[in-house]
């Protein structure tokens, strides 16, 4: 459910504005899309489990947030964002 230290790297990696950048907001919300895709999958095999689904509501509530403070301060950041990770807007 959780997402490796490797791939969590390449995210990064893959997001990061500059060299050594892990809390701009691409990068938490390219991490947080990770990880409530991972969520999305165990769901299908586990439809009951009501704990994982309140961090799951809680993971897309924090993204929906970094995403309205990018879209506020930078909307040309927010829109190439949200293309690159295929997010609906």
């Amino acid at each position: 459910m959780s997402v490796t230290a490797e791939r969590k790297q390449e995210i990064i990696n893959d997001n990061a504005r500059n060299s050594g950048d892990t809390g701009s907001p691409e990068v938490q919300v390219a991490i947080l899309t990770e990880r409530i895709t991972n969520l999305t999958e165990h769901f299908k095999t586990h439809a009951k489990d009501n704990h994982s689904r309140r961090g799951l509501l809680m993971l897309v509530n924090k993204r929906r947030s970094l995403l309205d403070y990018l879209r506020k301060t930078d909307a040309e950041r927010y829109t190439a964002l949200i293309a690159k990770l295929g997010l609906r807007k």
